[in-house]
């Protein structure tokens, strides 16, 4: 993310996302919410080693000590806000009854919660020549673990009878995760993002009906 060379970045810290971390100690912990602070006061091109020491009250010695590259401290960042949306997530669509309304939960919530991150939704805004070429130059990389995510909850309603078998949920997930990164890696002068009420709507005419088979429709 931070060179030429690190356009799986934003794929890897996904992927990590999923699996569990040990808990960090405190020193490790101080660093990382010191580098979410430089992060999105300074953007993360500006930001360095040291300054993120300096705000975390540690020497330049112990934060290369946790992480050996600034790379690598800005992966466990990232990782780190990827897996309070995941949970986030699970949390906003658990009160939906239907897959329909989870759809229309989920969108409007995946969109709002990317967009509101200080950190993700300021890269976006202030430096998407950092963040959008590593969602589209990594081999489909960081797509691939969205749509697995997506594909994975779809199917868990399939298995419980909401979704009928013969929908193709690995294709409906594929067309729904692209659809969402084109939203937030380009402007809309149609879609107001901001407007949950009609990031919904969007959901409820276009993408819920995908769980409906063609034959059935």
């Amino acid at each position: 993310m931070t060179g030429s060379g690190d356009s799986t970045l934003l794929g890897r810290a996904l992927a990590d996302a999923f699996t569990p971390d040990s808990p960090a100690d405190e020193v490790t912990t101080r660093l990382l919410d010191a580098a979410f602070d430089q992060f999105c006061r300074m953007g993360i091109r500006r930001s360095t080693m040291e300054d993120v020491a300096r705000r975390a009250g540690v020497s330049r010695i112990t934060a290369y000590r946790r992480f050996a590259t600034k790379d690598a401290l800005v992966e466990h960042v990232v990782r780190r806000e990827f897996r309070r949306y995941f949970d986030q997530f699970l949390i906003d669509i658990s009160s939906a009854r239907t897959a329909a309304d989870r759809v229309v939960v989920g969108f409007a919530s995946s969109l709002r919660a990317f967009r509101n991150n200080p950190l993700i939704g300021g890269l976006m805004t202030a430096e998407p020549d950092l963040l959008v070429p590593s969602m589209i130059n990594d081999g489909g990389q960081t797509m691939a673990v969205v749509q697995r995510f997506v594909a994975a909850r779809l199917r868990v309603d399939q298995q419980d009878g909401h979704i009928s078998p013969a929908v193709d949920v690995d294709m409906v997930a594929e067309v729904w995760t692209r659809l969402s990164a084109s939203f937030l890696a380009i402007p809309s002068q149609i879609v107001d993002l901001d407007d949950d009420a009609q990031l919904r709507d969007i959901a409820r005419r276009f993408l819920a009906p995908m769980l409906t088979p063609t034959e059935e429709a």
